[in-house]
């Protein structure tokens, strides 16, 4: 057996199988709204953060805060962003409001609910987490700042740019996807090791947000159903799980070099479905609520294959430690 196929069938086939079990348990109705809700709930404020406090404290800052992955990352991030929103705008003459949405959907990237737990399962914590770690803040920090912003100047609630800051402020310092990983790179600055007890608290958690995340993944898309504009839907995915990465990738060849894993990982990352924070954003305005609903569920049912084939290229030379 290849030693790619082998990458899937060791790392692939497990993750996306714990999404189908949680898939399966909500198509049955094994579980319900109130599971998924209370499942998610621990899964964003309790493990995730966790998870994420830990690993960014027990790694040096140096090996965090790497500025050719962020510039490679976040310049196909805007790229696809762009890229969506003149697409949706020339195809189908979308509002400012709605090509907004349409150029997120297109660059926002799952990097919490599932790319932290793959990278945990592909690399191992010590390795995959940084990058990992360092993409969700820049979603949820950059990405949904942009896009609040954004569609507070197209007068979507009309509320005004300073509102809008505030707003995005405020959302910043109360999300522990963002807080956690800040927190954990202050106390690997310190230098002080973390305490036993903590750190064993801390890792009976994270170990839990692996495959609770990936399993409130299959939950929400048991929910979820496509009802028209497939089109539309698909053409954004294509941008979502082609054009990004290989975007990312030209980057992060020329103008961000990098080393192979963190140039790997930016590809990864990059290549990953549509995030859900998208369809909160969309819902809280009320703009493209429904087809940002439909292309979460699209992109993440196709990137079982997209990012099968990326583990297949990328994970047999950097095997978990």
């Amino acid at each position: 057996m290849t030693g790619a196929m082998q990458a899937v069938i060791d790392v692939a086939l497990p993750v996306f199988g714990v999404i189908f079990l949680g898939y399966f348990a909500g198509r049955i109705r094994l579980l319900g709204r109130a599971q998924s809700e209370a499942l998610n709930g621990f899964v964003y404020w309790i493990a995730l953060p966790a998870l994420l406090f830990l690993a960014m404290a027990r790694t040096p800052v140096a090996g965090i805060l790497n500025l050719n992955f962020i510039g490679a990352f976040l310049g196909g991030v805007l790229a696809v962003w762009l890229l969506g929103s003149v697409l949706g705008a020339l195809i189908h003459r979308a509002d400012a409001g709605e090509a907004t949405m349409q150029g997120m959907n297109a660059g926002f990237s799952n990097t919490g609910y599932m790319g932290i737990p793959l990278f945990a399962a592909a690399f191992g914590p010590a390795r995959g987490l940084p990058p990992a770690s360092l993409a969700t803040v820049i979603m949820s920090v950059a990405c949904v700042g942009l896009a609040v912003v954004a569609l507070e100047l197209t007068g979507s609630r009309g509320r005004g740019i300073l509102a809008a800051l505030r707003d995005v402020a405020v959302a910043l310092l109360k999300n522990p996807l963002v807080v956690a990983p800040v927190l954990g790179v202050l106390w690997s600055w310190s230098g002080l090791a973390v305490p036993t007890p903590l750190a064993t608290l801390l890792s009976l958690l994270g170990a839990a947000a692996s495959p609770c995340a990936l399993f409130a993944i299959g939950l929400f898309m048991a929910s979820q159903t496509l009802r028209s504009g497939l089109g539309e839907v698909g053409w954004i995915s294509v941008l979502k799980l082609v054009w990004q990465p290989l975007i990312t990738w030209g980057l992060a060849a020329t103008v961000f070099p990098m080393d192979p894993f963190w140039t790997a990982s930016a590809v990864i990352l990059a290549a990953l479905p549509t995030g859900a924070l998208t369809f909160v954003v969309a819902q809280r305005y009320g703009v493209y609520v429904e087809r940002t609903s439909a292309v979460i569920l699209v992109s993440t049912v196709v990137s079982v294959l997209t990012l099968s084939l990326l583990l297949a290229v990328y994970a047999p030379q950097f095997p978990a430690g």
